[in-house]
């Protein structure tokens, strides 16, 4: 049942919320990061719970799409989800594209940062990577929680 796999992925969107709380007043360095990156894991297994969840609802038991590619493998591209995780894909502020991007930044090393010296300073823009702050992942963890409330809502419907 579709519903359970809501509940698992609104579990993970609170246990995120819970660790994103626990960046107020925290100065360590190292637990601010573990922190960050522990609520980005979350909400990329919630994303990830997303397709799943919309697999079950359309009664595929054993069907477990790890990519969006998959899930429109599996279930077509006629059915509305499918359609609107497309859309979201292709809206550069999306909640979808947020977590793209904060997948690629935490699945990487670091980029090697460039000495400076007077012969090679230049005024160049730096790529500081996807928006990390508290204020960006709460309003993607919100925006994934209202889009798997609303597909909830129209399954249930049913």
């Amino acid at each position: 049942m579709a519903s359970s796999w809501h509940s698992l992925v609104s579990q993970k969107i609170f246990l995120a919320r819970t660790l994103l709380g626990q960046l107020d007043g925290n100065d360590s360095v190292p637990a601010r990061e573990a922190l960050i990156q522990g609520a980005v894991e979350l909400a990329l297994r919630a994303r990830k719970l997303v397709l799943v969840m919309v697999a079950r609802m359309y009664q595929d038991k054993l069907g477990r799409p790890e990519s969006l590619e998959a899930l429109t493998e599996l279930l077509g591209d006629e059915i509305p989800e499918t359609a609107e995780l497309n859309q979201l894909v292709n809206e550069a502020h999306s909640w979808w594209n947020h977590l793209e991007q904060l997948e690629r930044h935490q699945g990487n090393p670091p980029a090697a940062k460039k000495t400076v010296s007077d012969e090679n300073v230049i005024a160049v823009a730096a790529d500081t990577g996807p928006d990390r702050s508290k204020q960006a992942l709460e309003q993607t963890l919100s925006a994934i929680k209202n889009f798997t409330d609303t597909l909830e809502e129209r399954h249930s419907e049913w």
